[in-house]
């Protein structure tokens, strides 16, 4: 059998396991919170999905690789492209997100709250 790093499916599956800030575990180590996948019927790989919380802080450290830069370092324009793309990953339902990316981004919570309602008043809302 191929080895589980090796395996196609895992090869697959890591990228989006990256991106997400997730674990790969051995299927025998997953607990029943975790993501079993199976390829042509057998167990090969588990995700163990991360804490929201946790997954916040992983896109803020992905999208200042993406950036090259801090984020605080972005100028205003970037830092409300960096508010929009979180709003619509779901960044601000997560408990204290506003103030986890204000401070990100070296802004006030009151700031990034001005950036979400000028994108929701263009937008018609």
């Amino acid at each position: 059998m191929t080895e589980p790093a090796d395996h196609p499916l895992v090869t697959a599956v890591k990228p989006l396991v990256d991106a997400m800030g997730a674990e790969l575990l051995d299927p025998e180590q997953a607990t029943t919170e975790d993501v079993v996948l199976a390829w042509e019927g057998a167990d090969v790989i588990a995700v163990r999905l991360p804490q929201l919380s946790e997954s916040l802080d992983h896109i803020l450290a992905a999208m200042e690789r993406r950036h090259g830069m801090p984020l605080a370092d972005l100028d205003r324009k970037a830092k409300q492209g960096v508010v929009r793309t979180l709003e619509a990953r779901g960044a601000f339902s997560v408990r204290h997100g506003v103030e986890t990316v204000a401070g990100a981004l070296g802004v006030s919570r009151f700031t990034v709250y001005n950036y979400l309602n000028r994108d929701n008043a263009a937008k018609g809302e």
